[in-house]
């Protein structure tokens, strides 16, 4: 409405007046929406942005200053583009918008590692649009900013597991072709064994032959320490696992190791006190020590150092957490530290595998560190390796404190068993093995009923007029198998001992309970000592 003013009767101007109240609901209404609106701006996890087309930051929330790691948010980003960009943290902030204007298309999943005020490194992500005028023309851009540090190291880590995942199904692979070659090769092993020392035993010594046979027979000793070693890597083994001090174990080693690395080379062992027990076969130690210091030798020319070690450490569920199949606990640390040449990054990712192997060829044969590999882990244990070109390396081999009760050890004499006497009903299904195992055996002084059939054993022992003392049988064979016979037997003549021998992995023989406490048992291939000692070990039981 309006009201005119009169000055000495005359008009003079008019006075206005006007209701805004719906003019100050609007104003408020927005003064709410914008508090509204930057409130939640502000509590948001991620950082919101906008830059004009100048290249100044024009708006920001606080979650983006927290982000940043900067106290305030004058010191969050250098004020355009001119404003030493190269100094500041969100520098790729204005990489992203050169990038994104000039292209005129939104930007997805661009990432960034920077390094903060308090001097934690983070990894950013940036998701970003154009903004546009009112004619349409790009004005700057307005971005989503969030620190993805966290979800990265969780990729990597998944990344990481996969990867041994991938490790531990590779090394399995291998490992069944190995078991699945080893029955067969094992048999024809033993053949060339045992019939090479019965042909030594009818020759002189100065004959020429006898050098021949002698040839034969470490060739054939050697193929089966390479077999043994592919079953230790493909960890099917047959072991005979007992309660240990490893540090009287590697003290037992010393002297071996001393002579295989050579005088010019310092060995020394730093043993652990009070170091708990483990539980595995003593010359499985035996392997991994001669493997790792035999390689840790060919990495040093002209003498260096070899350092043992022993030690107590435990695992939380973090720890365990980053390592496939481990389970929190005390392990029992082994370490070896040679000062050679290291090893740079491609050659410790093949280290393990099977036949790898930097040596010049003819001089090694890739299955040392794989078969390191197999026995750690058939022993639930995990190993790691420091290792950098010119620094040398260091394997540290963690295996777990044994927690049951502490078994006493077995007392083993050394030197050649004795022969004997007794009689022996001998079952092998492979004629070879059967004729040569028998004449090993009568050789050694004992009588031997042989047959390849469990049937016919059965009707040998029932006819038999003479007491039969052991029956040593194979493990697996067609119609009835080693475990099933010895029951049958054992029930009508529980006074007869026996003794299994295969040429089968250890699990196989394992899933017809060959392996349990008690039993006797003999891998092949055996030498005719190695058969002595185990016969005369079962009926040393029979006798007691």
């Amino acid at each position: 409405s309006g009201a005119a003013t009169l000055l000495n009767g005359k008009p003079a101007g008019i006075i206005s007046v006007f209701d805004i109240s719906s003019r100050k609901q609007i104003e408020e209404s927005l003064r709410k929406s914008e508090e509204r609106f930057r409130t939640i701006l502000d509590e948001m996890e991620v950082g919101y942005l906008e830059i004009d087309r100048d290249g100044h930051l024009a708006f920001s929330n606080d979650a983006l200053q927290r982000i940043f790691g900067y106290g305030s948010r004058s010191g969050l980003v250098p004020d355009s583009l001119s404003a030493g960009v190269e100094d500041g943290i969100a520098k790729k902030v204005y990489q992203a918008y050169h990038q994104m204007v000039g292209a005129g298309f939104p930007l997805r999943g661009f990432e960034w590692e920077a390094v903060r005020e308090d001097g934690t490194r983070r990894v950013y992500e940036l998701n970003a649009s154009v903004l546009r005028d009112f004619d349409g023309k790009p004005s700057g851009y307005r971005g989503i900013v969030r620190d993805i540090t966290e979800r990265r190291c969780a990729d990597e880590e998944r990344e990481r597991l996969q990867s041994q995942l991938n490790q531990i199904q590779k090394m399995d692979s291998v490992g069944r072709l190995a078991g699945g070659v080893a029955h067969d090769f094992n048999n024809m092993l033993g053949v060339i064994l045992g019939r090479t020392e019965i042909g030594l035993m009818k020759v002189d010594s100065d004959q020429s032959l006898f050098q021949d046979l002698e040839e034969i027979r470490k060739a054939a000793e050697r193929s089966s320490d390479l077999t043994r070693q592919l079953l230790a890597f493909a960890r099917k083994q047959t072991v005979d696992p007992r309660v240990l001090d490893l540090n009287q174990v590697v003290a037992g080693m010393l002297q071996m190791i001393q002579r295989l690395i050579g005088e010019d080379i310092d060995l020394v062992f730093l043993p652990a006190k009070d170091l708990p027990l483990v539980r595995m076969d003593p010359s499985q130690i035996d392997q991994i020590l001669a493997n790792l210091c035999v390689n840790a030798r060919d990495a040093m020319s002209g003498g260096g150092k070899i350092s043992i070690e022993t030690k107590t450490v435990h695992l939380d569920e973090e720890a365990c957490a980053r390592r496939v199949g481990l389970t929190p606990g005390a392990f029992v640390r082994l370490s070896v530290t040679d000062d050679g040449c290291g090893m740079d990054g491609e050659v410790k990712d093949k280290l393990f595998e099977p036949f790898f192997t930097t040596k010049a060829d003819g001089l090694g044969t890739g299955l040392g560190l794989s078969t390191v590999y197999g026995i750690v882990k058939q022993n639930q244990g995990f190993l790691e390796l420091d290792s950098f070109p010119g620094q040398g390396s260091t394997f540290r081999i963690h295996f777990p404190v044994y927690q049951g009760r502490v078994e006493l050890a077995r007392d083993e004499g050394q030197g050649e068993a004795a022969s004997g006497a007794e009689t022996i009903l001998l079952v092998e299904d492979e004629p070879m093995i059967l004729e040569m195992t028998g004449m090993m055996l009568e050789h050694l002084g004992y009588r031997v009923l042989g047959t390849g059939l469990p049937s016919e054993a059965i009707r040998l022992v029932e006819t038999c007029p003479d007491k039969i003392h052991l029956l040593l049988t194979d493990v697996v064979m067609p119609g009835m198998n080693g475990r099933d016979l010895a029951l049958n037997l054992g029930g009508k003549y529980p006074e007869m001992k026996c003794l299994f021998m295969s040429g089968y992995t250890a699990d196989v023989i394992a899933c017809h309970g060959v392996l349990e406490d008690g039993v006797f048992f003999i891998q092949k291939p055996f030498t005719m000592k190695d058969l002595a000692a185990k016969v005369r070990e079962a009926l040393g039981a029979s006798a007691s």
